[in-house]
């Protein structure tokens, strides 16, 4: 008889396929990444519109959130001051990589958070909330990774586009 597959083991399919290489889906955060400009990445559709860096900096803010709870760490400093969204700059490529590379991190120091989660906790509660457990955390934050990726995807159309006309 074949070894069930534990919910954690699934959370982490999820969270892998959602981020790195070999998403049934097509594209993963990270692959959309790839050959992305500082430019491409900071370029806006429109004021007040988000653009690629906007969106890798809140997907690292959410991870790193998101193991906090599991964690039930006090809330920190994470590594950009703000929360959730950034007043930024133009980068250089070199302040895009090392922002790519945060995302990086905190995907790496979720996934282990994740993989050491003890099962039965899944689905409890997780302190100061009701409707909050930390299978539906984990879930929702690999649902995050694939929303963004198709905005990511649609905004380097857009751009291509732009540079066109």
């Amino acid at each position: 008889m074949a070894k069930s597959t534990s919910s954690i083991q699934l959370m982490l399919h999820a969270l892998d396929e959602a981020y790195g290489a070999g998403a049934w889906h097509g594209t993963s955060l990270r692959g959309s990444l790839r050959g992305v400009s500082a430019r491409a990445a900071s370029w806006r559709p429109g004021r007040g519109r988000n653009s690629i860096r906007d969106l890798v900096l809140h997907a690292a803010y959410w991870k790193y959130r998101v193991r906090q709870r599991l964690t039930s760490e006090k809330r920190g400093t994470f590594a950009i001051p703000g929360k959730n969204f950034f007043k930024l700059s133009d980068p250089t490529e070199k302040v895009w990589r090392s922002e790519r590379q945060l995302l990086d991190r905190e995907h790496r120091a979720l996934r282990s958070t994740v993989a050491a989660f003890p099962e039965a906790r899944l689905r409890k509660p997780l302190s100061g909330s009701r409707r909050r457990t930390p299978l539906r955390e984990i879930a929702g934050i690999a649902l995050h990774d694939v929303y963004h990726t198709g905005q990511i995807q649609m905004l380097k159309v857009l751009y291509r586009q732009r540079r066109k006309r």
